[in-house]
């Protein structure tokens, strides 16, 4: 995956994005399977997870890694799982996951339901985000749409929010402007990291 240096060095979300993308394409298929299998157990056994009744998450697309096993188990467990659902202006407003959904891989493909509006978020215990990279102090990369700064903004102090990674993509430093949002933890297939600081901008 990425070399934290390099990735460390570079001055704009936009490079960085770029990198990080490249790398990811550059995984085969069964690389990418076996991150998917090691997030989905490390998420799964995360206690704060564990103890939530509200989840929300997100339907993993191309080459993130993989979602799609974890929410049928979440639902099984009886937890409330929302999905974002992306608006027109680009916010995110939330739908619920029921069992009978299916889960194309490609998301454009999905048919969401009944729309909660975009405070929704606020229900959930703990939020599961997309990201490119997480720096050490908890500032998460995304694609720059700038939805989930929005989403994030509008949790209740103290809410858990976790990054799904791949391997090579915590890096020393991210680029960070004021409307970022940093996360609780990131979970690459190999560790579970924490981040001091709450939820907030860095």
């Amino acid at each position: 995956m990425l070399s934290c240096v390099t990735a460390a060095g570079l001055s704009s979300k936009a490079a960085l994005r770029a990198e990080v993308l490249a790398a990811r394409r550059s995984l085969s298929g069964r690389a990418r399977d076996a991150a998917a299998t090691a997030l989905a157990r490390a998420l799964l056994d995360l206690p704060e997870l564990v103890s939530a009744d509200c989840v929300a998450a997100y339907l993993s697309f191309g080459t993130e890694p993989a979602t799609t096993s974890v929410l049928p188990v979440l639902r099984s467990r009886g937890v409330r799982v929302l999905l974002p659902v992306l608006r027109p202006d680009r916010d995110l407003d939330w739908t619920v996951y029921v069992e009978s959904d299916v889960m194309p891989q490609d998301r454009a493909a999905w048919a969401p339901g009944q729309s909660l509006g975009v405070q929704a978020v606020s229900d959930a215990g703990v939020v599961v985000v997309p990201a490119l990279a997480v720096g050490t102090d908890g500032t998460r990369l995304g694609r720059g749409g700038g939805s989930y700064d929005r989403a994030l903004a509008r949790l209740p102090r103290g809410r858990s929010v976790v990054a799904l990674l791949y391997d090579g993509e915590l890096l020393p430093r991210v680029p960070s402007e004021p409307h970022d949002r940093r996360v609780t933890a990131a979970l690459t297939p190999t560790a579970v990291h924490r981040f001091s600081a709450a939820p907030g901008r860095p």
